[in-house]
């Protein structure tokens, strides 16, 4: 959705705002899947949590993007209902990696 939503960026924002939604866009998934490929569960965290982070920086530039009016109220909200459910389930996944870790300390 972010790649589709920034076609309609005006020009000037080609090399600001419009590459910086999309390296985000790209770096959630690709932190997630570096994660997954870890062999502690504590390196799969630390990317997850990486992944949380872009998220959230995403959601920013989201944000400024709709009080610049570079994105219409509807595709808004769904991009943040969209990070919401997102950010659940990286945080679900987190948590789940940790008490991993736990268990194998312990």
């Amino acid at each position: 959705m972010t790649y589709k939503v920034t076609e309609d960026f005006p020009n000037k924002e080609n090399y600001g705002l419009v590459q910086q939604m999309q390296r985000c866009a790209v770096s959630v998934a690709s932190n997630t899947a570096e994660g997954s490929a870890r062999k502690t569960n504590k390196d799969k965290a630390h990317f997850t949590t990486m992944a949380y982070s872009i998220l959230m920086e995403l959601l920013n530039q989201v944000i400024i993007s709709y009080e610049l009016n570079y994105i219409s109220k509807e595709n808004y909200q769904e991009i943040r209902l969209q990070v919401q459910k997102v950010s659940y389930m990286l945080n679900s996944l987190c948590n789940a990696q940790m008490e991993d870790e736990k268990g194998r300390e312990g």
